[in-house]
């Protein structure tokens, strides 16, 4: 994918991890995160954000959103 649907799907998973971020229970938003991303995304999507994680260390996504991948590696 170009970098500027990489960039596109960093800025939504970011606004994701915004909304779940304000859970108090952390380990419920991180799998409310990747829930998200696993249900409302298309394969591609998670495969392109995963492939950003593994390649790039996540680079721009927030620390919340990026443990909720790493943590739940069912997103490919």
């Amino acid at each position: 994918m170009s970098g500027s649907t990489v960039d596109n799907l960093i800025k939504m998973a970011n606004q994701i991890g915004d909304f779940f971020e304000t859970m108090r229970d952390r380990n419920k938003s991180l799998e409310e995160i990747a829930g998200h991303l696993k249900r409302s995304w298309d394969p591609r999507m998670r495969r392109a954000l995963m492939e950003h994680v593994e390649q790039h260390n996540g680079e721009g996504l927030k620390p919340i959103v990026l443990d909720a991948v790493r943590a739940h590696k069912m997103l490919n």
